[in-house]
């Protein structure tokens, strides 16, 4: 684990005040310096960085810089100028691998294998493939944000370092060539294990002795001390592979590890060597080696140059370790992540064809109320605990992943993975730090055997699944089935076909009269939500609501209906109905959303419809959830004078006493009870109890469905002031609306 390193004044940035380029770009430069090349096509990456590099001095000698705009005149300088140390090279220039066209010109048509070649970039999205890197002995690769002062300083110092090693040694062929060629051949390994063993080789190979080492990693224990692990082991060594080197019943070589590191050079013994790769992603590895004999100073000139290269070869597969478990493993529990688990499915579906597995998410119940009770941390231990317990007890040979917050895949044979054995996992609480929790969990399941497709489809089948078993039931599970899948492309299909009705305004607004039932008159009407499509088929809203509510297009959607019935209601008052009532329906999505009041207040503003004219109709099972929400946000809509009624009233099972606290202005008989309706039926005497309630609590009522006058004139006995329904008249077109009052007002 590395600490994270936060940056101040040593940061590298480009200014536009920035000193400019010195004219150092005269051939033949005295060898006195170390000539450094820039080869960027922007004028300020230049002055930058020569003024990050001003007054340096390495090895007693001052830098000399030379500057070339573009990769045509970096050819020039380089075809006659051969002593240059280090090039700190833009990747992208006039084209997107005009940098690496470059490398290739001066590694493979100059043969200029010793000049240490540094790559940079202003795209952080963008890096050239590792293959390249290793194939034009790139030193460094860095983006130029993260190129601070002191960093550039620290790579162009290593790379000058090697530089001056590579020419030191040149006269010994023997010993360069064996450098580069163990580099290339350790660069073609991808992995720690491989490339650290391959090191020990090289070293013995170069050294001439027989491969007897330990190669080692520094990493930060949970109590924040540091221990080496043995990473890879050859020869006498070979036996302590994975070990920390503090078990060692030899402790002089933990010591002398220990020392290079903290010292950050190489230390040689009369019969070993202690090796330390510097740079900042290779500083925390050291090797111990037994060479039997002291090393003589081409020897030890060669593992110095051989180090340094090297420490790019670590760096640069740690950067590729690091970005392949960031890729495939979830960072807290180490398990494989959603993408990983999709490529062992499709693995799996491969391989094993014919033997029956299964897939199960499992989803923990309840989980973000944990998390947010007792804490992000005592959450993470949960799912850690949830995580082991999973690997542990389910059975051996089962891939257990990490898919989402709180959501676990397991991958395994029938017997293993079924609904009795997953649920059984959450029988038994859970301890974290002495505190026993108690989870369950909801699993869907997905038989592989049945499954023609690839990993991706496996996991939105599941998926599919585990929501449709948490819609039926807490705690339960279902098995996929390809109805399921049917009914989900329905749903989307409807989904992008509404949005698209919305976009192109082919829905639209109907109203349904309001009547008093003693006179007859109208009072009011309810904007009703209407879909026909392009072949005049008409979609009913309650299929289409529920879609719009699950994509969160309501909230578009239930804006304009309401801004729309605002208009409406202010033309209708314009008629001659100035105490005309307008009835607007309110989803559950819309009324928890945040800026619901806001846009209230300026719908209201913007229509200038009169408030106390506008009333919003909640369902009953809205009105009993959260009741000190929902009890704050009906005063807020009260104080704007918009008046509340609460929808499809009987259907639920409404606390009378939460009732009373709630500032509502209206019950609305659903239309079940009216349809039902008789002088004695079950549903005249729920009628008749809705009708007595709304008298006791000095609330309005109004019946919905009311279909014949049997229905009308028992209502009016019961005492109910208020009807809506196709006796009176159907939901109507604003122009028909119009010409419907203008003959009710006539006669």
């Amino acid at each position: 684990m590395r600490k994270s390193v936060s940056h101040s004044e040593d940061d590298l940035v480009f200014l536009d005040e920035a000193v400019p380029p010195s004219d150092n770009n005269t051939l033949g430069a005295s060898k006195d310096v170390w000539q450094v090349m820039i080869i960027d096509d922007d004028a300020d990456v230049h002055s930058a960085t020569t003024f990050a590099l001003s007054n340096v001095e390495i090895q007693n000698r001052p830098l000399s810089f030379l500057h070339a705009y573009s990769a045509q005149q970096a050819r020039d300088i380089l075809a006659n100028e051969p002593d240059v140390a280090v090039i700190l090279l833009d990747v992208v220039m006039e084209q997107q691998d005009e940098g690496l066209q470059l490398v290739h010109y001066i590694r493979d048509v100059l043969h200029r294998a010793e000049v240490r070649i540094i790559l940079r970039t202003g795209q952080p999205g963008y890096a050239p493939e590792i293959d390249a890197i290793q194939q034009f002995d790139i030193n460094d690769y860095k983006t130029k944000s993260e190129l601070t002062r002191i960093k550039l300083y620290t790579v162009v110092t290593a790379a000058i370092r090697s530089y001056e090693q590579i020419c030191t040694i040149n006269s010994s062929s023997r010993g360069l060539d064996m450098i580069l060629r163990a580099s290339t051949e350790l660069m073609a390994l991808q992995t720690l294990e491989e490339f650290t063993s391959g090191v020990l080789r090289q070293i013995a190979r170069i050294l001439d002795v027989p491969p007897s080492g330990i190669f080692c990693i520094r990493e930060t224990l949970q109590n924040q001390e540091t221990e080496l692990f043995v990473v890879a082991a050859t020869g006498k060594y070979q036996n302590l592979l994975n070990f920390p080197v503090s078990t060692f019943e030899d402790a002089q070589i933990g010591n002398t590890l220990s020392r290079a590191l903290n010292e950050r050079r190489n230390i040689y013994g009369r019969e070993f060597s202690a090796l330390h790769f510097s740079g900042t992603a290779s500083s925390n590895f050291a090797a111990f080696f037994r060479t039997d004999r002291p090393l003589n100073e081409i020897d030890l000139r060669l593992l110095e140059v051989f180090c340094s290269n090297i420490s790019v070869g670590l760096a640069n597969i740690m950067l590729v370790t690091s970005l392949h478990n960031s890729a495939f493993y979830d960072s807290l529990t180490k398990l494989p992540n959603r993408t990983r688990l999709k490529e062992i499915i499709d693995d799996n579906l491969i391989s094993t064809i014919d033997k029956p597995t299964t897939l199960a998410l499992i989803d923990i119940d309840h989980f973000a109320e944990t998390n947010d009770t007792l804490g992000h941390q005592f959450g993470d231990m949960l799912l850690l605990s949830v995580a082991s317990r999973l690997q542990s007890r389910l059975g051996d040979r089962l891939i257990v992943a990490r898919v989402g917050g709180d959501t676990f895949g397991v991958m395994g044979d029938d017997i293993q993975v079924n609904p009795a054995a997953v649920l059984a996992q959450f029988e038994r609480p859970f301890s974290i730090d002495g505190q026993d929790v108690q989870l369950s969990a909801t699993v869907g399941l997905v038989r592989l055997s049945e499954h023609d497709g690839r990993g991706v489809e496996a996991l939105k089948n599941a998926h599919i699944a585990l929501k449709r078993a948490k819609l039926q039931q807490r705690t339960g599970y279902l098995y996929f089935s390809r109805s399921m899948g049917i009914d989900i492309r329905e749903r989307v299909n409807m989904m992008h076909a509404l949005r698209a009705a919305f976009e192109e305004k082919r829905l639209f607004v109907v109203y349904q009269p309001q009547i008093d039932m003693v006179t007859r008159a109208p009072v009011g009407a309810e904007a009703l939500l209407r879909w026909q499509t392009e072949d005049k088929t008409m979609i009913s809203p309650s299929r289409f609501i529920p879609i719009a509510e699950y994509s969160g297009l309501i909230i578009e959607l239930g804006e304009w209906v309401l801004r729309q019935a605002c208009q409406e209601l202010v033309r209708i008052q314009r008629l001659g109905y100035p105490n005309f009532m307008m009835s607007v329906n309110v989803s559950q999505v819309q009324f928890r959303h945040p800026h619901f009041l806001s846009m209230l207040r300026k719908a209201l503003e913007d229509t200038n419809a009169p408030p106390h004219c506008i009333e919003l109709e909640i369902t009953e099972s809205m009105a009993m959830e959260e009741p000190d929400a929902l009890i704050k946000l009906l005063d807020q809509i009260t104080e704007t004078g918009v008046s509340i009624a609460i929808d499809d009233f009987g259907t639920g099972f409404s606390s009378l006493s939460h009732l009373q606290k709630l500032s509502v202005d209206r019950l609305k008989i659903d239309r079940a009870f009216v349809t039902e309706i008789t002088d004695s039926s079950r549903g005249s005497s729920i009628a008749e109890m809705i009708i007595q309630l709304g008298r006791n609590l000095d609330l309005d009522v109004i019946a919905e469905g009311v279909e014949d006058e049997r229905q009308a004139k028992i209502l009016t006995e019961l005492g109910c002031p208020y009807g809506q329904g196709y006796l009176f008249a159907k939901p109507l077109h604003s122009d028909v609306l119009h010409d419907w009052l203008r003959t009710h007002q006539a006669n």
